[in-house]
This record gives structure tokens, sequence and C-alpha cells, in this order.
């Protein structure tokens, strides 16, 4: 277990949400962030400044307090005082809204902050990727893993989006997309609909560039124009982007005000 050194400050009655907001930002960022990128397939984990990655099983019948069990049995007598986590499942204000489709249950009401006993920030797992992959402008990411996540930047404001659902043919993106189509339709008609997914989301969202990511990227030997390669690594600096006082962190809080 950590030994909590920092913390956010705790809602207080009598401030409202953008003094609340203001206050976050304000507070001294934490030095030594626990970053957990929970996968279909695997959890991740790397504390900020060390070099070895954790990584668990993970699968459809991972529980949150299964995955605390193995990840605090790996994480004995290392020391962080905050943690951030991606999740494959919508996340709004900082609350899991749905369970995840390809994890157990009890996701939804899970206590993290008290498990850790620390602050934690939660966020979607391909928002997280998609922060720490961003360069700048408009950029779309598009996560090929077991599903297929996705998240936009537009000028530093991030937006989560679930676009893995949406109608495409006779199903949805991810029954085209996913790991399951990459098995059963095989490289080639996958490759095909990746392709054509691509397209139809450029056209939609206008972005200056695409980054797809997620571990099914490797299956893609040539990208099309204003895409590049993404990176599963890129998940640990965009959790510990979470944390930084300013700039991008500030701009998703104003972003959270505006839907309050």
């Amino acid at each position: 277990m950590s030994t909590p050194r920092t913390s956010l400050p705790d809602s207080k009655p009598g401030l409202d949400a953008a003094n609340q907001v203001a206050a976050q930002i304000a507070a001294p960022a934490p030095q030594r962030i626990l970053v957990l990128d929970v996968g279909g397939a695997h959890v991740k984990a790397q504390i900020k400044g060390g070099r070895q990655e954790i990584k668990i099983v993970s699968g459809p019948k991972l529980t949150p307090d299964a995955m605390l069990t193995r990840l605090h049995a790996r994480l004995r007598g290392k020391r962080y005082d905050a943690v951030s986590i991606g999740l494959p499942a919508p996340v709004i204000h900082g609350r899991v809204m749905q369970e995840p489709r390809n994890l157990g249950k009890g996701w939804k009401d899970f206590d993290f902050q008290a498990a850790f006993d620390c602050p934690v920030r939660l966020i979607n797992d391909a928002a997280m990727q998609a922060l720490g992959s961003y360069a700048g402008g408009h950029m779309l990411f598009l996560g090929l893993g077991t599903g297929l996540g996705s998240a936009a930047i537009f000028d530093g404001v991030i937006q989560p989006l679930e676009l893995a659902h949406l109608p495409y043919r006779k199903h949805t993106f991810e029954d085209y997309v996913g790991e399951k189509a990459l098995e059963d339709a095989g490289r080639k008609k996958w490759r095909a609909h990746v392709e054509e997914t691509i397209e139809l989301l450029r056209a939609a969202i206008q972005p200056d560039y695409i980054v797809l990511g997620g571990g099914n990227v490797r299956h893609l030997r040539k990208l099309p124009a204003g895409v590049r390669r993404g990176d599963n690594a890129n998940a640990f600096p965009g959790g510990f982007r979470l944390w930084q006082a300013a700039g991008m962190t500030a701009r998703m809080a104003e972003t959270d005000l505006m839907h309050e």
C-alpha cells in the first residue's frame, strides 16, 4: 500500500464547482504517480520514475478486488502518492458510468480512492493513451485492441469518445475491427475494415491527424496518409499528465464544468 503524501482538496460546502476545480488545479502535483492501464487482456502498471512495468492477466472475470489483490502483491514495498487509472468504459467527471464489456463486474461503483488510500483519477483507457500520444492541434485517437477505443484532443482539450458501438454495416465498428473480428475474418478483411473505419471517422471528425494505438496496430503493414502509429506504452505518460497542475489538465477541468 502507498504512503500518501499529496492529496487534492476535498469538496467543501460553500465552494461552487468553479472554485473546487481551481483549488484542484492549484494543488501541488504529486511526484510518485502509479498509472494503471486496464485492458481486456492485461492490466499494466508503472510508477513515475520507475523503469519496471508490472503486468497481470485480466479477462472477462476480472473484478476490481481481484485486480487489487494481484497488484498489491506485485507492488509490495513500492511507494506512490497518487494513482491514475485508465478503464475500458465510459468515464464522466471521474465516475465510471457502466461496467466494462470485457471485464468482470463491480467496476462502476468501486471506491478506488479508499482501496488505494490516496488520491485517484479515473479516465477512459483510450483517452489516457491519447493524452500520452498527443502532439498538438486536432488529434483523433483510435485504439485497436480487444475492442475499439477512441478519443479526440482538440487544441489541448481532451474528449473521450464512444465510437466502438456506433452502427457500421450490419453491426458496429467494434464487430468489424475488434480482436474477435481479426481472429474470425483474418488479417486481410480486418485490415480493409480498419481502413474503411479510419476514413469514415476522419470524414466525420475532421482531425489534423490520427493516431492508431492498441496492441493490434502491429498487424497493419502500411498506414493511410495522415495516420501515425501509436504505442500502448503512451498510456503511462498519459496517466502522468493527468496530474499536471496546468495546461491540459486545467482544460479538461474547464470542459467538465461546461457539462455540469
